[in-house]
């Protein structure tokens, strides 16, 4: 604070007290030092919690260990089942080619020429197959006809067609498994 007193003609004389100082942390410092490390542990931890790096430091089991319980173990499983099943051998019953017309809404007529091979599990499903087969013709050509040209462009347009396919003959095969869809020939004019 600054005090003037005024003196008969002396000089003005200027007092200044000093005011002290604060003796804790500012805002700034408090939040350099204090919060920001503490928002920083926890989510290094939080991270390390969720990412599995803490398992072994808490204790906790994973499924890995039981070999018959969890998803991971259930998911080995179905990894090994589609191993020993991709190993058997097959037997591929070739369907008669179908041509047919793509769903061109008012633009030139669009065909598909396509021959199909089935990939089976077993010589006995062959003639069960063979009984059904005009069923599953039928099927295939409804679901074709239903297609654009746009539809079948492209590697992922292939792969699309062929789990269609595949899900279509299972339905209908159905005591049959039909492991693949397997393309003879494909021709789109």
């Amino acid at each position: 604070m600054v005090d003037q007193t005024a003196n008969d003609g002396d000089e003005d004389e200027v007092e200044v007290e000093a005011v002290p100082k604060k003796k804790g942390l500012s805002g700034k410092k408090l939040v350099l030092f204090v919060v920001l490390p503490l928002l920083l542990i926890g989510g290094g931890g939080a991270g390390a919690y969720f990412t599995g790096m803490l398992d072994s430091v808490l204790g906790v089991e994973t499924a890995e260990g039981d070999g018959e319980h969890g998803e991971d173990a259930a998911e080995g499983a179905h990894k090994d089942d589609a191993a020993a099943e991709a190993m058997a051998p097959s037997v591929f019953h070739e369907l008669p080619t179908m041509l047919v017309n793509l769903n061109e809404a008012g633009k030139r007529a669009s065909y598909l020429k396509i021959s199909i091979k089935l990939e089976l599990t077993d010589e006995q499903d062959v003639a069960a197959v063979t009984t059904i087969q005009p069923r599953i013709i039928d099927r295939f050509q409804v679901y074709l006809r239903e297609l654009r040209v746009e539809d079948l462009e492209g590697s992922a347009g292939m792969q699309r067609l062929r789990e269609e396919l595949l899900n279509r003959v299972n339905k209908v095969a159905h005591p049959v498994k039909v492991r693949d869809v397997l393309f003879a020939e494909l021709l789109v004019q």
